[in-house]
């Protein structure tokens, strides 16, 4: 059994999800403390990924990097693409996470007590400082519980990443279109191997987001 859509869907989900851990952290954390006008629209920008189907996503992905776009012509320059390759699976399934950890993270923020912060800053404290010793310890779980998500969303991603890297096997190839094209070629029984494999990685994030609800909940009644 090749082992390689396996290795693959890890490496893309685990590195999409750092760096979509510290893009929505950091977008959370500003537009949370906009007026409500300017967070509205950009909650729209910022969440659209979510509602859009995977394959639109994928469409506009292709609009802006495809060979034949300017953006895509310009990284093709440099030896650099993210169409047919596994790191275009990366950007794929970033985008579609996104939303996730985002409105996550901006819903912790949101539900800190700023007295908290306010009292750090009459004793002298730097924004920074209240940021990484209090605000980010307190929110905690609510954002460990959004990474966790972030990660699920980028290993199942499918429709955002066929349509950008499509299905090489040894090159491209996710658990998600793995089993597609065994489905496509009648193998049932290699297709099911992949899912039960499937099943039991989204099995153990949703005990993990459970028991980092389940901690939120406890922490939230000490309190």
């Amino acid at each position: 059994m090749d082992l390689f859509p396996l290795w693959n869907s890890l490496r893309i989900a685990a590195i999409a999800s750092v760096a979509v851990f510290f893009s929505g952290i950091l977008l959370a954390y500003y537009v949370a403390r906009l007026p409500r006008v300017l967070k509205g629209l950009l909650d729209v920008a910022l969440t659209l990924p979510l509602v859009l189907p995977p394959t639109v996503c994928g469409w506009f992905l292709l609009l802006i990097f495809g060979l034949n776009h300017p953006v895509g012509r310009w990284l093709g320059q440099w030896g650099f693409q993210f169409v047919m390759t596994w790191y275009g699976g990366v950007l794929a399934a970033a985008v579609v996470a996104f939303p996730l950890m985002y409105r996550t993270a901006r819903g912790a923020f949101e539900s800190f007590d700023e007295t908290l912060a306010w009292s750090g800053k009459t004793l002298g404290l730097s924004n920074t400082y209240i940021f990484w010793r209090i605000r980010m310890p307190a929110c905690r779980q609510g954002i460990l519980a959004g990474a966790v998500l972030a990660f699920a969303r980028a290993l199942g991603e499918y429709g955002a990443t066929s349509m950008l890297i499509g299905y090489t096997p040894g090159r491209t190839a996710t658990i998600s279109t793995t089993v597609y094209q065994l489905w496509r070629t009648n193998d049932d029984a290699g297709a099911v191997r992949w899912v039960l494999i499937n099943l039991a990685i989204s099995t153990v994030v949703l005990l993990a987001v459970n028991l980092l609800e389940k901690k939120q909940q406890e922490g939230g009644r000490r309190r």
